[in-house]
């Protein structure tokens, strides 16, 4: 038979794209497991609750865009009060260095709002439709009724969570009260309908069906942790010594290796696999340290169990770092080498800044004045003679209590207001006033001189701030 010619042959087209298997993280049971569902509860009380707070008269927490005012308890920031959500940004920076570098990928494994939420998913998951094998064998069996209404319940509580989350999330910007109200009456507007629905859009598929991948290719954290790594950082790791060459075994060849071990017997490992089931992200830790790992800590609950089944010490897959593995370095010493250089820049940095930021919103003051001069005319003249600026002044009330300003002005000798100025400003809101400046001819030269404006809280003379402006001499 011929040989096909060069144009006849088939080619075999490779896929650019390989779909990964589905991951079914298995149930366990341990320490790192409790400390997970304890920060899950904390994080989601707050979460849940503290827009449902009341505090004096409103909610405890509120990002009203509508009025440019951002409450956190006794709080009010204003447009004006950007640089305190630059310096959260920079301690968030600096926090994410330092725990990072100190104890790896913790805020992963415990508190990132994907882990969270995947972790409430799962625990839906296994509740309507059992734990893993039972996952497993349901997913490849065909369609039926059964198959399809088991499913349906877990679709469905899916979204009902994912809908509570997003009406919460809005809720932050919304007073929640007045969005329940609307929600429940059909009347919310359409950028509250469009936020909560794509907040729950956003938490039903990344936590019930993209899980890993987010971790493992969208994550923007995942993709640069190593940077902040070092030998001596705190991670999940397999202690290869012990472990290998790892392979099954029961519990008498276990007691007699252990009372009269053989350098050339197999190590502690016995090769289960529980590790690789119990991981959210699938990998095996015994590869070494990977970019999927997020520092959850089931697979060292599950080797735990493991070894106490066999009668073998805990810790053949333990939080430790790559120093201590290799070199077997005691807990004192680990605790020591947590202190080193780098690390104690970055906590010197992080206190100084949140000392500093601290002290000025405790000693911040509670009032702020802009200055706009009358633009239509930069000098008058009054019918006695004087001088006469004019200056339009507003006032920003940052507490919750109504406040009288006193308005003052100085500088120049002999400078004054035309009339008396006190200026009320309700709690959390501002108030504008005309100011008449005033100063007898011949008091100073022609041109621009700087003055500054003073305005006092009546009742509480602490309160108080001052800015400048120019009065011009014609």
């Amino acid at each position: 038979m011929p040989e096909p010619s060069r144009s006849q042959r088939v080619i075999p087209i490779q896929p650019l794209y390989a779909a990964e298997p589905k991951v079914y993280p298995r149930s366990v049971k341990g320490l790192f497991q409790r400390w997970r569902w304890v920060f899950l509860w904390l994080t989601q009380i707050v979460f849940y609750g503290l827009c449902w707070l009341p505090w004096n008269g409103r909610q405890a927490v509120l990002f009203d865009l509508d009025t440019r005012r951002f409450y956190v308890f006794d709080l009010v920031l204003w447009p004006q009060d950007t640089i305190y959500l630059a310096v959260l940004l920079v301690l968030s920076a600096l926090a994410l260095f330092l725990f990072t570098t100190v104890a790896g990928r913790l805020w992963c494994g415990y508190t990132c709002p994907q882990t969270v939420y995947t972790e409430i998913f799962l625990w839906l998951e296994k509740l309507v439709e059992g734990d893993r094998p039972k996952r497993i064998k349901l997913d490849a069996a065909p369609w039926s009724a059964r198959k399809l209404g088991i499913k349906g319940s877990k679709h469905l509580l899916w979204l009902l969570v994912s809908l509570w989350t997003g009406f919460t999330f809005v809720g932050y910007f919304t007073p929640i009260r007045e969005l329940s109200q609307a929600v429940l009456s059909f009347s919310q507007s359409g950028w509250e309908t469009f936020w909560i629905l794509f907040y729950a859009g956003a938490t039903y598929g990344n936590a019930g069906f993209m899980r890993e991948q987010m971790c493992k290719y969208i994550c923007p954290y995942a993709q640069f942790q190593f940077v902040m790594f070092d030998p001596d950082t705190l991670i999940v790791a397999y202690d290869e010594k012990r472990g290998e060459p790892r392979g099954g075994r029961s519990k008498k060849l276990a007691a007699a290796a252990t009372a009269a071990p053989d350098p050339k017997s197999q190590g502690d490992c016995v090769d289960c696999g529980i590790c690789v089931q119990v991981c959210p992200t699938g990998i095996d830790i015994r590869d070494g340290l990977q970019l999927e790992c997020i520092g959850c800590a089931a697979c060292i609950d599950a080797c735990d169990q493991v070894m106490d089944k066999i009668s073998q010490p805990r810790g053949l897959i333990r939080y430790s770092t790559e120093n201590a593995v290799k070199q077997q370095f005691t807990h004192a010493t680990i605790l020591r080498r947590t202190l080193r250089p780098r690390v104690l820049i970055y906590s010197a940095i992080f206190l100084s800044l949140l000392g500093a930021t601290v002290g000025s919103l405790a000693t911040r003051v509670p009032l702020k004045l802009d200055i706009q001069r009358d633009r239509a005319a930069l000098a008058t003249e009054t019918a006695e003679g004087a001088i006469e600026n004019t200056f339009r002044l507003q006032l920003i009330n940052a507490s919750e209590k109504t406040r009288i300003y006193r308005v003052a002005i100085d500088g120049l000798e002999g400078i004054h207001l035309a009339q008396p100025l006190d200026v009320e400003v309700a709690p959390a809101a501002t108030a504008s006033a005309t100011a008449r400046v005033q100063l007898e001819p011949g008091s100073a030269a022609s041109g621009s001189h700087p003055v500054r404006f003073i305005a006092t809280d009546t009742t509480d003379p602490a309160v108080s701030v001052t800015e400048k402006a120019k009065f011009w001499i014609p």
